[in-house]
């Protein structure tokens, strides 16, 4: 209730009133000195009530009614202003305002405001030519990245995967010495040995994926995709729920782009989360591809873990959307799962 009270509208309102009574607070002054000191025939206490009465009746409604159809006009201009602001704050640069040319502040801030969406459009539309470009030089350097890929690979072999298998051959030696001397210890050290080989097994799925050529080679986004989960399904326990939808007119640079994100996504999944259920969506929207991929794993505390290793891949995933003009939103909670969303303008 105050805080309509204070809007715009109730403030022209307040303002057109109090001058219309400060304008009555002058009159009466007025016709009160000319009847005490001059006294003429023709000004009585009776006609100067009724002068004021008439003049409160009359321009009260007068001036609230005028009051609220400028107002309606400023408030749908503003609201409209609101409306293309929210728009460019969502990736949807091809909004514009139609404003009448008022000639007025506010026109001169519509103008400006298309004006502003016109350059961040253009600027969207470079980054997209740059990501293009960037594109090319990556299928010329294809040979070095795939040397510097088998490299990174073979040192998360050894750091991960080949400490954890040696741990595992050391524990499971020494459980063999102790299965007849102590069969609990023993138990307990077979126990800590299961849990080992799972998370070498974890590891070797991660890295398996990573494995899979970072180009959609001649495929569509959608179907290198489907494909990816599909070989992800004979590997792991993690129930899939896929909702894409066909869509086309994307470059070949923003397809793999995507793609690659996914696969980022997904090898964090299986590497941190613990999860057993993912959702992943794939659409267009208006004027915008939208990603979202939700799993109900462990979670994290995202303001902590931006730069751990643990985490989702915050930075690389923002950095790439913003290659291509677009956002990156990752939401997380400690044992209620992660969701990302992600928008790239078309």
């Amino acid at each position: 209730m105050f805080k309509k009270l204070n809007s715009l509208r109730f403030r022209f309102i307040r303002n057109e009133l109090q001058t219309i009574y400060f304008s009555l607070l002058v009159i009466s002054f007025v016709l009160f000195f000319l009847y005490s000191v001059f006294s003429p025939t023709w000004l009585t206490l009776e006609s100067i009530f009724l002068s004021l009465g008439l003049i409160i009746v009359i321009m009260t409604p007068v001036g609230i009614y005028v009051s609220l159809h400028y107002t309606s006009q400023v408030k749908e201009r503003l609201d409209s202003i609101s409306i293309l602001i929210s728009y460019l704050a969502k990736g949807k640069y091809t909004a514009r305002l139609h404003d009448k040319e008022y000639g007025d502040e506010i026109s001169h801030i519509g103008k400006d405001l298309n004006e502003l969406a016109e350059k961040m459009q253009n600027q969207v539309k470079s980054l997209q030519r740059m990501a293009d470009e960037k594109h090319d030089f990556a299928k010329e350097a294809h040979k070095v990245a795939t040397i510097e890929e088998r490299q990174r690979l073979a040192r998360d072999l050894h750091d991960a995967v080949s400490q954890q298998l040696f741990g595992l051959t050391m524990m499971s030696q020494a459980t063999v010495r102790l299965l007849e001397k102590n069969p609990d210890k023993a138990k307990e050290q077979m126990i800590e040995i299961s849990k080992m080989a799972l998370q070498a097994q974890t590891e070797m799925r991660a890295l398996l994926l990573h494995l899979r050529p970072v180009h959609l080679s001649g495929e569509s986004l959608q179907s290198g995709v489907r494909k990816l989960v599909e070989e992800l399904k004979t590997r792991c326990n993690i129930q899939f729920e896929l909702n894409i939808e066909e869509f086309s007119g994307i470059s070949n640079a923003t397809e793999e782009h995507l793609f690659r994100m996914i696969q980022e996504i997904l090898s964090n999944i299986l590497r941190h989360s613990n999860a057993t259920e993912v959702l992943l969506e794939l659409k267009k929207k208006e004027e915008e591809i939208y990603l979202y991929v939700r799993d109900n794993g462990v979670g994290f505390d995202v303001t902590i873990n931006i730069d751990n290793k643990a985490s989702y891949g915050l930075t690389s995933l923002k950095e790439r959307a913003e290659e291509l003009g677009g956002t990156a939103v990752i939401r997380s909670k400690k044992g209620e799962g992660t969701y990302i969303v992600i928008r790239i303008p078309l």
